[in-house]
């Protein structure tokens, strides 16, 4: 079977990525999203193994150190990293792999020879409504406020190191543009829409 291909999403924080994902990978045979290690913890709707790996700061550099992880970064400080064995085995497996990391674990795929990556960037239509939407969350406080715009701005301004660019303006166009590139990803692989190989041809 054809390997799968490694889809890299990065998008500062409250830019709607969530949102956008959650309809691909319902409507898309054969995708799945790649679960994280993180050292942070838990917020109250979220699951162990589900929305993370939730490991201890320990735990986390045991990995690290035994070369468990694909990419790793230190991220509001905290560590997050991506399993090796788990991105590896489902390529392998011809699963097409969602990977939600931050620009500084973008870039260190980046410099890899393999696995070759799709590098996709999302964005917000401007600053002014970045901050419009992360107010209202109102899970932020001024300080954490101020870091998250910092560090949106520095982000995106990796945007052109990226593949492609998605701007989440529309939401349902910016789904649509997000579905349109894994087909297209997967034609370009002699794969067909639901990401089987092509075999007759």
């Amino acid at each position: 079977m054809t390997g799968g291909n490694l889809l890299v999403i990065s998008a500062p924080s409250g830019t709607g990525k969530t949102t956008i994902l959650r309809p691909v990978l319902r409507d898309l045979a054969n995708l799945a999203f790649s679960v994280s290690h993180t050292t942070r913890a838990p917020r109250a709707s979220e699951i162990n193994g589900r929305d993370y790996h939730f490991v201890s700061t320990a735990e986390f550099a045991g990995i690290r150190e035994a070369g468990g992880f694909l990419e790793w970064a230190r991220v509001h400080d905290n560590f997050y990293g991506t399993s090796r064995q788990a991105v590896d085995g489902q390529l392998a497996g011809g699963q097409d792999i969602i990977l939600d990391i931050d620009v500084q674990g973008a870039m260190q795929l980046k410099k890899l020879a393999n696995p070759a990556a799709i590098f996709i960037f999302i964005a917000p239509p401007s600053m002014a409504e970045l901050e419009r939407r992360l107010t209202g969350r109102n899970t932020e406080t001024p300080a954490s406020l101020k870091t998250r715009l910092h560090n949106a701005a520095m982000e995106m301004s990796q945007a052109a190191e990226y593949d492609y660019l998605i701007v989440n303006d529309v939401l349902d166009e910016a789904i649509a543009i997000f579905k349109a590139i894994v087909i297209a990803q997967r034609a370009a692989h002699r794969r067909d829409l639901a990401g089987h190989a092509i075999t007759n041809l």
